[in-house]
């Protein structure tokens, strides 16, 4: 059974279009729900708390418009709240924008390291 749920992406600013247009390219039957704090950027210069605080209020507002995942674009959030997204929203499944790349450089790495 298809799942035509959108996709929520978000960011602190307009910098997560960029992933909105990659996805699209990957997956252009996909629906996606963008949304770019552009009110309260930069996140960089702000406490984790209030990175939480804002964090948690985007992901209510795209759960509230029935999205199956959540692409969290901005690499601020993804590094200071993801962990608390997950544990606050155990039913949303998260993809941050660090991981791919962790996850690639540790593949490099290891690969060059044989």
């Amino acid at each position: 059974m298809s799942d035509n749920r959108a996709i929520g992406i978000f960011d602190s600013g307009l910098g997560g279009l960029t992933s909105v247009k990659t996805i699209k390219t990957l997956l252009p039957h996909e629906n996606i729900i963008y949304f770019g704090d552009t009110a309260r950027t930069p996140y960089g210069s702000k406490s984790v708390d209030t990175i939480n605080h804002f964090s948690k209020e985007i992901v209510d507002f795209l759960i509230n418009r029935d999205v199956k995942s959540i692409c969290i674009a901005c690499n601020t959030v993804s590094s200071s709240s993801l962990g608390n997204l997950q544990k606050t929203f155990p039913s949303i499944t998260f993809v941050d924008i660090i991981q791919p790349m962790v996850d690639s450089l540790k593949d490099l790495i290891e690969t060059n390291a044989k």
